[in-house]
């Protein structure tokens, strides 16, 4: 039967809605917020279709929001989540003027600065972020002493953590410091917890800064940390082709020699405006 008629669960409805994802809804519901055609639901498994009338306290729930798509280029110092128990900023209060709720694709360390997608489009997060995909993210790391081509050949081959093997990967010193670090730029298509610092951390060359360039070759480049933007037509679709194990069309070509920007400076590229087109 069509979805108009058949209904999907409340919370689900108000998901796609962008009043709230679908855990927060649950809980709507259960505080007694939550009415449909004036009467309190008092189960998130309730089906509702497009005729209903949903309402949190005063508010009318709308019909489903169009689907958006958003790059931020998270500064460190601020957790993806929403809410946190020691009260620490999130990347979220940056996007607090969007029209849309909208929700991270994936998850960036509290330490780790860089590209990070917003979306209100729940499905496509989800195989986005799937490891069967293999969506390739691209770091940078400033690590303790320069890694030679013997250990970088260990990283690209995968080794073994606590929690399994690493996929393959590639990796390549970018630049020296004075100090004998090195800034190693690393593209992985895993999503494992703190995978980047752990690796060079077992290899003897810690972390001490981090930043993500790009997700879904998705770049920051040009917009400045703490800055948002809307994706293109073009983005998207190369979004779309990953999340469903397709070649994206129109990959942007590869930047070589002295041409990209270098990882010492602050952010990834221009460092003029916040970039907060929408």
């Amino acid at each position: 039967m069509p979805e108009s008629t058949q209904g999907v669960r409340i919370a689900v409805a108000m998901s796609r809605a962008g009043v709230a994802s679908r855990r927060e809804a649950e809980r709507m519901i259960e505080e007694g917020v939550v009415t449909v055609n004036g009467h309190t639901v008092d189960h998130p498994s309730l089906k509702v279709t497009r005729d209903d009338c949903i309402k949190v306290g005063n508010r009318v729930v709308p019909q489903e929001a169009p689907k958006v798509y958003y790059l931020v280029n998270k500064p460190k110092g601020r957790i993806t989540g929403r809410r946190d128990p020691e009260g620490r900023k999130s990347v979220l209060d940056l996007v607090e003027d969007l029209p849309f709720r909208v929700e991270p694709v994936g998850r960036l360390d509290f330490n780790t600065e860089g590209a990070l997608l917003l979306t209100n489009d729940g499905e496509m997060a989800n195989r986005l972020t799937h490891p069967s995909n293999g969506v390739p993210k691209r770091y940078w790391a400033k690590v303790y002493r320069t890694p030679n081509e013997r250990t970088l050949d260990k990283l690209r081959k995968g080794i073994r953590l606590e929690d399994g093997r690493t996929a393959p990967c590639k990796c390549r010193v970018l630049e020296r410091t004075d100090g004998g670090n090195a800034w190693v730029e690393i593209t992985v298509t895993e999503g494992r917890n703190r995978l980047i610092r752990r690796v060079f951390e077992s290899l003897g060359h810690p972390v001490s800064k981090l930043r993500r360039i790009s997700f879904a070759s998705i770049s920051i480049r040009e917009l400045e940390v703490g800055g948002v933007r809307t994706l293109s037509d073009e983005e998207i679709e190369r979004l779309r082709a990953f999340s469903e194990g397709r070649r994206p069309p129109g990959r942007a070509p590869k930047r070589r020699g002295r041409g990209r920007t270098s990882p010492a400076s602050k952010g990834s590229g221009s460092s003029r405006g916040r970039g907060r087109s929408r």
